[in-house]
């Protein structure tokens, strides 16, 4: 299947002149999934937005890097310096938690949900965890939730939501859920949506839902700096060897430049 490169924000689905609204799972998956397209428009003058549903405090670390994410006041403390460092380093204008003011429903205390964890169902395919705790994003209440992004829509006032696919990349439980919170603020908010997933023929394509292409276009920044210095911000969780990403679980895949983009 061939699919048609995007050449301008214009094509993108909804007003993008008006904003770009990012809801990723955790922590690095603003470089890993919607790295390219966040490049792209900082390429091109859009504005940039991100909202995380968690702070990643479950996460694996690269050896050798634990004394570093002691010093720093753990690992959730530690991924959140090494985020506000990937956006610097993608443009994103502005970074948001969700369950935490301004992404929380009015009248409600601030709510932090953590990371579900995974496990690996096969190679290039995760499923739900079995220690999923009872503050994970997975077990916490959809529809507050879908709420809390709400009201960060109608702050920012975004002309394109834009979040994982169907499949979470690669199976994720928590990206899945955040693709169920962007498809529901999306008709809630009446704000257009798309969902961002590899490109296919990548080494992860794959993993995703094989109709997720249907209707995509292709996302191509014209320079892969801005990808290549988020990704080391993320150095309690990866790690660069010349063209390849190694995860922290030794894992390797090629860096990521092209993503598949398809509207909602």
């Amino acid at each position: 299947m061939t699919v048609p490169p995007l050449t301008s924000p214009a094509q993108l689905p909804g007003d993008p002149s008006r904003g770009v609204l990012v809801l990723n799972a955790h922590p690095d998956d603003e470089t890993l999934s919607s790295g390219p397209l966040i490049a792209w428009l900082g390429e091109r003058g859009v504005a940039v937005s991100l909202v995380t549903a968690t702070r990643g405090e479950r996460g694996e670390i690269v050896t050798g890097h634990a004394d570093a994410v002691a010093a720093s006041g753990g690992l959730r403390a530690h991924r959140q310096h090494e985020l506000d460092l990937a956006c610097a380093a993608l443009g994103i204008r502005r970074r948001f938690v969700l369950g935490t003011p301004p992404a929380r429903a009015a009248g409600l205390p601030p709510r932090a949900d953590s990371d579900s964890v995974m496990r690996w169902l096969r190679p290039g395919l995760a499923g739900p965890a079995a220690d999923v705790t009872a503050d994970a994003l997975t077990a916490g209440d959809e529809d507050e939730q879908v709420a809390d992004l709400l009201a960060l829509i109608e702050l920012l006032r975004p002309g394109l939501l834009v979040g994982d696919d169907e499949a979470g990349g690669y199976g994720h439980p928590d990206h899945r859920r955040c693709h169920r919170l962007l498809r529901a603020a999306s008709a809630h908010s009446g704000v257009a949506a798309a969902a961002v997933g590899p490109a296919p023929g990548s080494a992860v394509a794959g993993t995703s839902d094989t109709s997720g292409h249907s209707g995509s276009v292709l996302v191509t920044p014209d320079d892969d700096g801005a990808i290549r210095a988020a990704l080391r911000a993320h150095a309690s969780q990866l790690t660069l060897d010349g063209n390849e990403v190694v995860h922290s679980g030794g894992q390797r895949e090629p860096i990521t430049t092209t993503a598949a983009l398809r509207p909602l």
